[in-house]
């Protein structure tokens, strides 16, 4: 929806969803190049108050075309209630068979529908279903799988062909240094001998750019895959790495940024790794069901502080981990103890004892403990981490990775492959 019916839809009194007005929109709708009925490419519509959420097919010469049609169709709709339009698109690799010849364009009678010419009534537009409820059969999306009534445990979900092993790092709250954990621990797992990749799933606040230094750079796209870029010799692809100026925000609603993280999960040409990497981001939403239901985990790394907030909201983190039968391979306790720069005093900001609580209460390894050292944001600020910069805090990461390699499950190489 465009800047001015966002703004319209603040200061304007909620209106009626019309249901009615709502097909006839969607069924009178002509693409702008082909002039196909858009009835014919959409396979879902879910409202969820007066939100419309579409799912349509759309072919590679129609790229340009689909910031119009979304500006069209959140217009249209606006008139009636719907004041978010969430346009989700399957890209098709080759145009239908059975299309018209450019000859026949414009001819009378003529239709550049690829369906048959009989069938023009309306009835062929799915149904609105409201988004709790059960929705029709729609075609299989890797990014956006239908749901089903029940959700596909974490035995079910196949692996990727190239990772090995996917390890999230999580906490329950922002701000405790969960980023800058990730981005060291890859790294230190990299100086082990593990190839390693890094992908960042924290959508809303992407800070893995700044960390390696890699920020303001796009990577390129081969065959319709994302291609990772390059820091410190790992492959590594962020939100960030796609929304152009840092400044901008990523302003999405569930549905769109898990489809969002799917898609670089999936649409990326990672190399062979033994290693991925994921930043989560705080808290248990949407992203970390997602994750947990669609993505094959190895396991969790809890990052907290010893503050009393911080442990309520990572225990949170831990039960759902626990429920969605993803293990918790440890905690990493950060910002620990500060050693003052000047006088050497050392004091407990943040309290005692956190770490070993979480991990009495779970039975789940103190994987180490972290300063509250002004190098460490320092080094990240520069895009250098501890790791790479080889400050006081670099052997206390390496340590941890080392508990982490030990504890990953060993992987028999597929015999049968040739790469």
């Amino acid at each position: 929806m465009s800047w001015l019916s966002s703004l319209k839809s603040v200061f304007s009194p909620s209106l009626e969803v019309k249901e009615e007005e709502i097909q006839k929109v969607l069924q009178n709708y002509r693409l702008p190049r082909s002039e196909q009925a858009l009835q014919d490419r959409i396979t879902q519509i879910n409202v969820e108050g007066q939100v419309l959420q579409l799912t349509l097919n759309t072919y590679p010469e129609e790229a340009d075309d689909l910031q119009k049609i979304h500006d069209d169709l959140a217009d249209a709709l606006e008139k009636c209630g719907i004041t978010e339009l969430n346009m989700h698109v399957i890209q098709q690799k080759h145009a239908q068979a059975g299309g018209c010849s450019s000859h026949e364009h414009g001819q009378a009678g003529h239709s550049c529908s690829s369906q048959p010419k009989a069938e023009t009534n309306t009835s062929k537009l799915p149904p609105v279903v409201d988004a709790s409820g059960s929705s029709a059969s729609v075609q299989d999306d890797p990014n956006n799988p239908p749901i089903q009534k029940a959700a596909p445990q974490q035995r079910d979900v196949p692996k990727h062909p190239r990772i090995q092993h996917v390890i999230l790092v999580s906490s329950g709250k922002g701000g405790v240094g969960k980023s800058t954990t990730t981005v060291n621990l890859a790294l230190a797992l990299q100086q082990l001998g593990l190839k390693v990749g890094v992908l960042d799933a924290d959508i809303y606040g992407p800070s893995i750019p700044t960390m390696l230094g890699n920020q303001g750079r796009t990577p390129m796209i081969e065959a319709e895959h994302f291609v990772p870029l390059d820091a410190y010799g790992m492959a590594v692809l962020s939100i960030g790495h796609l929304t152009g100026d840092h400044n901008t925000p990523v302003a999405w609603r569930g549905p769109k940024a898990t489809g969002a993280l799917m898609q670089l999960f999936n649409q990326t040409l990672w190399p062979d790794l033994d290693v991925l990497m994921i930043d989560m981001p705080p808290g248990t939403g949407d992203i970390q069901l997602t994750l947990a239901q669609r993505i094959p985990v190895t396991g969790a790394v809890i990052v907290t502080t010893p503050q009393n907030v911080a442990l309520m909201d990572a225990t949170k983190g831990i039960e759902l981990f626990n429920k969605v039968q993803i293990p918790v391979m440890g905690v990493v306790e950060n910002m620990s103890t500060h050693i003052c720069s000047n006088c050497g005093h050392e004091e407990q900001i943040f309290g005692t004892g956190g770490g070993d609580q979480l991990s009495k209460q779970y039975n789940i390894p103190l994987l180490g403990r972290l300063p509250l050292n002004v190098q460490i944001r320092e080094n990240a600020d520069l895009g250098k981490p501890s790791v790479i910069a080889g400050d006081e805090a670099a052997e206390s990461y390496v340590a941890i990775a080392k508990k982490i390699a030990a504890s990953l499950p060993k992987v028999e190489k597929d015999q049968m492959r040739i790469f």
